[in-house]
């Protein structure tokens, strides 16, 4: 009886703890989210990373190689494996963990550690640049094929990593909604009117440029709407997109509101009628996650990322840069109240249950711990069936 009772406390000794050097974006806000939650897990994260920012949870952020240039991802891969050393004799990391395939995953490949390798696809590195040259696909075929564990966060990404033959698990984790901020209010407390809003950046492949046309359209078949149009995230196309809006006359019905923080982004979601993101190319949309949590309707562009969340029952999926099945969908929904209002609680419901952050992140946690100790799972199911 002893020996059993040693052999199941095994594990607990042995484990040291969760330390994760990250190679990924410091200035992105899914880095900082990300490590925020291993942190909050009471696992220790170093961050490696070619934008500068502040992380908090991380103990510590090296900035490398500054710059955007691809060649340079290449030539830095000494300083990397340097770096990595370094940082691997004073933190002592048990996992890495990539986050971008095409970038940060070749790195994490690279780095010559000898502790477990995660990668994380965020989206074009799997769906877009692949198909951009040769090189890139050997590039994402040789680093997922290093990887101990793969994660993306839309099931075409994964079918798309399938194609590479990775000897690894690859599961969905999605970035998922923060159900505790991200909240529904009262229709009483929404903007009088029909607002509408975009939360993606003003870059090309989000195509802001076919929600302005297809809301002037809007605006010209429904005078009566009182519509306001609200653009969230900034981007290079600013100056192009406010000309747009000028020789529309949409002045006084369109609000820049640029870059926004958490708390200025929930309000404008929740005064707003509808959430509009017709990218032409996407993973899973941590801005459609978002308006669902806050009980919006959703119009989204005709993606497979996009179909597996927003059905008849949460919106409307119209094609790529049609700005006439746009408008017309934003029609529906202003002439149909009752039916966009139960496509609310249908939205917050399905978010709650598939794609809260804090479930997801629970979900990753134990994909780490996995990795980490593979032999505890069959343990515990013989102590189960022992009992």
């Amino acid at each position: 009886m002893n020996a059993v009772l040693s052999a199941l406390a095994q594990p607990q000794a042995m484990d040291v703890g969760t330390r994760i050097l990250f190679f990924a974006d410091a200035a992105s806000v899914h880095t900082r989210r990300w490590v925020a939650a291993v942190a909050d897990r009471g696992g220790e994260a170093v961050v490696i990373t070619r934008q500068p920012g502040e992380v908090p949870g991380a103990k510590e952020v090296i900035c490398i190689a500054p710059g955007a240039d691809k060649l340079s991802w290449f030539q830095a891969l000494p300083e990397v494996r340097r770096v990595a050393r370094e940082v691997a004799a004073r933190f002592q990391p048990t996992l890495v963990h990539g986050h971008y395939v095409t970038s940060y995953g070749l790195w994490a490949a690279a780095c010559g550690l000898p502790c477990p390798k995660v990668l994380t696809a965020w989206g074009s590195d799997i769906l877009v640049t692949p198909r951009e040259s040769r090189l890139m696909r050997l590039v994402v075929a040789w680093s997922l094929r290093r990887a101990d564990l793969i994660t993306a966060d839309s099931m075409d990404m994964i079918d798309e990593i399938a194609r590479y033959h990775p000897q690894a698990p690859c599961h969905q984790i999605l970035w998922g909604a923060d159900t505790d901020l991200f909240t529904p209010v009262a229709v009483e407390r929404r903007a009088p009117g029909f607002d509408v809003v975009s939360l993606r950046s003003w870059e090309p492949n989000y195509n802001i440029d076919v929600i302005v046309e297809a809301f002037a359209d809007f605006v010209q078949q429904r005078p009566q709407a009182d519509a306001r149009l609200h653009l969230l995230g900034g981007g290079s196309l600013q100056d192009a997109l406010e000309q747009q809006v000028k020789q529309l006359g949409l002045v006084d019905v369109v609000r820049f509101h640029g870059r926004v923080n958490d708390r200025a982004m929930v309000e404008a979601i929740q005064r707003s009628s509808v959430s509009v993101s017709v990218p032409t190319s996407d993973a899973t949309s941590v801005s459609v996650l978002e308006s669902m949590a806050c009980g919006l309707p959703i119009v989204a562009s005709d993606l497979p990322a996009n179909r597996q969340w927003v059905d008849e029952r949460g919106g409307c999926i119209v094609p790529v840069r049609d700005v006439q099945a746009l408008s017309q969908a934003l029609q529906h929904l202003h002439d149909h109240p009752q039916q966009a209002a139960c496509m609310g609680p249908h939205n917050r419901d399905r978010i709650e249950r598939d794609a809260s952050r804090r479930g997801q992140m629970d979900a990753m946690w134990r994909l780490y711990q996995k990795l980490l100790h593979p032999c505890v799972p069959r343990i515990q199911r013989k102590r189960s069936v022992s009992g």
